[in-house]
């Protein structure tokens, strides 16, 4: 298995729930599934998510990864490919801290809570 960390915005989440899957543009893959490694690869998707959540407005500047598992680097994936979803706690978020971690039966509730 394949797991990439694909960096997000809370709008592009919502938009996403709503079709088939996430996209996987800017994905970072976990180069072996050794802890250190996945840590690794999702704060550099937080980090790319810090940069498309920069100019939003208040209430929408939270780093948001979604992580994908598929059998392949290359291949499509939909939400039955989706192990969890992280996303900052509050806006403006230090980029040393941790996110949140949200099962993927969560989601709905973190798109209705915006």
């Amino acid at each position: 298995m394949t797991r990439r960390y694909v960096p997000t915005t809370l709008e592009r989440l919502a938009e996403d729930w709503a079709d088939d899957g996430p996209r996987l543009e800017g994905a970072v893959l976990a180069a072996d599934d050794g802890e250190e490694t996945e840590y690794a690869a999702l704060m550099t998707a937080a980090d790319a998510s810090a940069e498309l959540v920069s100019a939003l407005p208040d209430g929408r500047r939270r780093r948001v990864v979604v992580v994908v598992e598929t059998a392949a680097a290359d291949a499509a994936a939909g939400w039955r490919d989706v192990v969890a979803v992280h996303v900052d706690t509050h806006d403006d978020a230090d980029p040393d801290d941790d996110l949140a971690w949200w099962a993927t039966q969560e989601v709905g509730d973190l798109i209705a809570s915006l």
